[in-house]
C-alpha cells in the first residue's frame, strides 16, 4: 500500500465528513437505488464500507459495479476477486463487468483513461436503469456513488487549469450532477487512508498512481505540494472557490438555456442557430448559448474544445461559413442560420410509389390527395395544384428529387433544376429527399410545395383537370 499521501487528519472521521456531504446535498433521498461504482482502490473501497455502514437509510438499495478495463493482466483480474470478496463480505449484490478499453480507446481516437471514463459511466448507467426496473423503482430515484475525494477535485482543477478549460471545465466534479453524486468530496485522501487503517480494512494500490509521467500523477506529487506549501489549507480553500464558480457558472448557464430557447431550433438531428437573434449576444453568452444547444442534441459536444466554440461563434457572421468539427459533427450556414449536424447523417429519401388518381397515396410524413377538378377552378397554392389531365400520358408516380431533375416551372419559359428550386424554398438539406416529385414517366408534373410544371397547365381547351393537394403531418 502506498501511504505517501496520509497526512494524519486532525478532524472529524470519514464517515462523520461523508454523512455531512450526503445530507448538505440531499444526495440519496429516501427509497433511492444507489450502485456504488468500486475500483478496488482506497477511495471506492472506503465509499462502499461507509455507506454499507449506515451512512444511508435502510430503506435504500445499495449494490456495487466493478470494470475490469483489461489493461493490466493479472493485476487487473485480482482488483476484480478484492472487489467481488469485499462486496459479499458487506452482503452487497455486485455485478463485476470486463471490457477491453485499450480497443475501445483505439476504435474512437481517445486516450486510454477518457475511454475508461466512458466506458465505466455506460456501464454503470445502464446497470442502474437495470436495477431500478428490476425493483420497481423510478429511475429518477437511481444514484450512481463514486468514490471521489476533495483532492481529486483540486487535481482535477489544476488539471484543467494546466491543459486550458472554461467555466464548466473547472468546475468539475461537483458533488452532484444528473443521477452521480460524490459523498467523499468534502474529504482528503487521507482521511480515507485513516479510516481503513483504523479499521485495518485492506484495499488495492493500482501502480500506475504513481507513475509521474500521467498528467494527474503529476499534479498530486509535483504541483500540489508546492501550493499547500504557501497555504496548508489550500484544498479547502480552493475547494470553496470552485463552489463558487459552480454557482455563477450554473447562472450563466440558466440564462444560456433560455436564449438557446429562443434563439435556436432543434429538429431532425440538427441544432439550428438564428444567425441574427444570435448575433445580439454579448460573444461569452453566444459561446455559452453555442455549447448549451450543442450538448442537448448531441452529447458527444460536451468534448468540443474551446477554439471550436470560439470557430462557431465567428461563424455566426458569415454567411457562407462551413467547418467540421470533432465527434462527428459539422457546421454550415444556410439561409439565415447556422446549422450543426452530425456528418454522419444522410438525407431520407421517399420510396418511389403509384399515385392513386382516386383518393389518397401515404407519401413520408404525410399523404397527396388526387381527386377530379373543374378545369375553370385553378386557384390553389404550391401544396395544392390542378393539372391538365389529358395531358398525362402515363400512370403518374410520385418519389423523391433525382440528380439532374428539370422542369419547366409553371410561367417560365425556360427549365430550372429541381434542386436549384429546393434552394430558393429555403428547404433544409436533410429535408429535400421527403419533398414529393410528381412524374409522368420521366417528365415531372410537381415538385410539391414549391411549383408545377408549365407542360400540365390547364387552358382553355382542357376537358378534365385532376387535383393534387399535399398535406403534411404537422
Amino acid at each position: 500500500m502506498d501511504k505517501s499521501d496520509s497526512k494524519r487528519p486532525t478532524g472529524p472521521g470519514l464517515s462523520v465528513l461523508a454523512n455531512a456531504t450526503i445530507e448538505r446535498y440531499e444526495m440519496v433521498p429516501a427509497g433511492a437505488v444507489v450502485l456504488v461504482m468500486v475500483s478496488g482502490g482506497a477511495d471506492s473501497s472506503a465509499l462502499l464500507r461507509v455507506l454499507a455502514s449506515g451512512a444511508i437509510s435502510d430503506d435504500v438499495d445499495l449494490s456495487v459495479l466493478h470494470v475490469n478495463h483489461l489493461l493490466r493482466g493479472e493485476a487487473a483480474d485480482e482488483d476484480a476477486a478484492f472487489v467481488a470478496g469485499l462486496a459479499e463480505s458487506l452482503d452487497v449484490p455486485c455485478r463485476v463487468i470486463r471490457y477491453d478499453v485499450d480497443a475501445y480507446a483505439r476504435e474512437n481516437g481517445l486516450n486510454l483513461e477518457d475511454a475508461g471514463r466512458r466506458v465505466r459511466y455506460r456501464f454503470a448507467a445502464e446497470e442502474l436503469d437495470a436495477r431500478c426496473d428490476m425493483l420497481g423503482a423510478p429511475r429518477s430515484f437511481g444514484r450512481i456513488a463514486v468514490g471521489h475525494t476533495l483532492d481529486d477535485r483540486v487535481e482535477t482543477f489544476l488539471m484543467r487549469v494546466a491543459t486550458g478549460a472554461g467555466a464548466s471545465g473547472l468546475t468539475s466534479l461537483r458533488p452532484v450532477r444528473d443521477r452521480i453524486v460524490r459523498p467523499l468530496l468534502g474529504s482528503r485522501r487521507a482521511d480515507v487512508i485513516a479510516y481503513l487503517e483504523a479499521g485495518g480494512f485492506s484495499w488495492r494500490e493500482d501502480a500506475t498512481n504513481a507513475d509521474t509521467s500521467r498528467l494527474r500523477s503529476r499534479v498530486r506529487h509535483d504541483l500540489v505540494p508546492v501550493f499547500e506549501s504557501i497555504n496548508a489549507s489550500f484544498g479547502s480553500t480552493l475547494s470553496r472557490t470552485i463552489d463558487l464558480l459552480a454557482d455563477e457558472d450554473d447562472l450563466l448557464a440558466d440564462m444560456a438555456r433560455a436564449f438557446s430557447g429562443d434563439f435556436v431550433e432543434c429538429q431532425d438531428s440538427e441544432v439550428r442557430f438564428e444567425r441574427s437573434m444570435m448575433m445580439t449576444l454579448s460573444r461569452p453568452m453566444a459561446r455559452r448559448t453555442v455549447r448549451e444547444a450543442l450538448i442537448g442534441s448531441f452529447p458527444e459536444a460536451s468534448r468540443l474544445e474551446s477554439h471550436h466554440i470560439e470557430a462557431l461563434v465567428d461563424g455566426l457572421a458569415e454567411t457562407s461559413f462551413a467547418r467540421d468539427l470533432p465527434e462527428g459533427l459539422r457546421a454550415y450556414s444556410e439561409y439565415g442560420r447556422m446549422v450543426v449536424s452530425r456528418t454522419g447523417d444522410i438525407p431520407l429519401l421517399l420510396a418511389s410509389d403509384l399515385l392513386n388518381l382516386a383518393g389518397t397515396t401515404p407519401v413520408g410524413g404525410g399523404e397527396i390527395l388526387v381527386g377530379e377538378a373543374d378545369p375553370a377552378d385553378t386557384s390553389g397554392n404550391p401544396d395544392s395544384v390542378v393539372i391538365d389531365a389529358d395531358v398525362v400520358a402515363g400512370d403518374l408516380m410520385v418519389g423523391s428529387v433525382r440528380e439532374g431533375d428539370r422542369m419547366r416551372p409553371l410561367g417560365m419559359d425556360g427549365s430550372r433544376k429541381l434542386s436549384d428550386m429546393l434552394i430558393d424554398a429555403k428547404v433544409p438539406r436533410l429535408q429535400r429527399g421527403m419533398v414529393p416529385v410528381v412524374r409522368d414517366g420521366e417528365r415531372i408534373v410537381w415538385l410539391a410545395g414549391v411549383r408545377m410544371s408549365d407542360v400540365y397547365k390547364v387552358k382553355p381547351g382542357t376537358r378534365r383537370a385532376l387535383r393534387l393537394t399535399w398535406t403534411r403531418d404537422v
